[in-house]
């Protein structure tokens, strides 16, 4: 049960920070679209505009925080 808790709670941890890297990312790396605002603002149109998403990153980064707290337990106990 211990090494359970210490898998999940590893498991969480990395992931949150997975997350939140990534997001800090993108945020910085964003560029909008000014030719696309710029004609949104001309029509005055209540078209709203998101970006793309995919499910590719999530599922990398969720594969890469389980294999890293899945090896934690194995460096605490040595």
């Amino acid at each position: 049960m211990k090494k359970y808790m210490i898998f999940l709670v590893s498991f969480v941890l990395l992931f949150s920070l997975t997350q939140m890297l990534s997001g800090i990312l993108l945020t910085a790396t964003y560029n909008p679209d000014l030719l696309e605002t710029r004609n949104i603002s001309a029509n005055l149109s209540q078209k709203v505009v998101f970006g793309k998403s995919s499910a590719v990153p999530t599922l990398i980064l969720t594969v890469l925080s389980a294999t890293i707290a899945c090896f934690i337990p194995k460096i605490l106990k040595n």
